[in-house]
This record gives C-alpha cells, structure tokens and sequence, in this order.
C-alpha cells in the first residue's frame, strides 16, 4: 500500500491511527491525521446529506465533521465521554471524522495487508484498503480519500 505511511527506516513497517467504532477496529494512515480533539460546539448544515453532522471553527480554521458511522451505514453514533473526531487534510481542507474512541498508533506490516472480507457489503468495503493484524488485533484500515470522495 503506498499510501501508508513508512515507520522508522523500514520499507515493510507503517503507523496507523487506531480507533473503535461500532466495537470494530479500524485505522488511519497516520500521515493523514492532523490531530485528534474532543468534541466541541458544532453547528448544524441543514439540508446536508446525513453523514454530515456540522462544522466547527478549529483555531480560525471551518473543519466539517463527518459521522464514520452514518457514513458505513451502522447504527448511529452516541457521543460519549469517550469519543474524538480525528482531524485529516483532504483537499487542501480539514475535515473531522467523529469516532467512538481512540485507541492507539500501531506499526503494521505492508506485506499483511489483506483484502476486506467478502461479506463486507460493497458499498461499505469500497471505503476499506484492506485488514492487517497487527499486535494481535484486526484492523480495518480506512482509505480516507474514498470516504470523503462523495462527500
């Protein structure tokens, strides 16, 4: 996967931001990830399509916020304690990505990417660059371009 981004001086080892959502373990290239924040005021766009939840001014910057839930069709999400929205660049624009919870930078092996199962639907396995295991942990690694792509 050349979109993964290179750990240390290994042609084979990449970082992947890790988070939950759905109790399912997914991952971020994370060259892609600009930070990671608390959930704060947003404000509604009406007439968005339902993946949208909003925009936020962060530090003078418009991000819109996106609900990876909504966007994968599972249940909706509900805002916890725990949740984050993880702020990536696309397109010259920053866009936040609300999960469920953080949970950790892994080093995954290039060579362990494996295609998303085929019972994943199409629509939703399109979003997918694949699976890695990684520390003992199934990942679902998230192509972010795709995600926001028809955003």
């Amino acid at each position: 996967m050349a979109s993964l981004s290179e750990a240390g001086g290994s042609s084979q080892q990449f970082l992947i931001s890790t988070f939950y959502l759905e109790n399912t373990l997914m991952g971020i290239d994370t060259m892609k990830v600009q930070e990671v924040i608390r959930i704060t005021d947003m404000t509604p766009v009406y007439h968005a399509p339902a993946h949208i939840l909003g925009i936020m001014n962060l530090r003078g910057k418009i991000v819109t916020i996106i609900d990876l839930a909504e966007k994968f069709e599972l249940p909706e999400t509900k805002i916890t304690e725990d949740s984050r929205i993880v702020i990536v660049q696309w397109n010259d624009e920053y866009v936040g990505l609300l999960v469920d919870h953080i949970f950790d930078v892994m080093h995954a092996d290039r060579g362990g990417l494996m295609p998303p199962p085929s019972n994943i639907h199409e629509m939703q396995g399109r979003f997918f660059d694949g699976v890695f295991n990684a520390d003992g942990h199934l990942i679902a690694i998230v192509n972010v371009d795709k995600v926001l792509a028809d955003t």
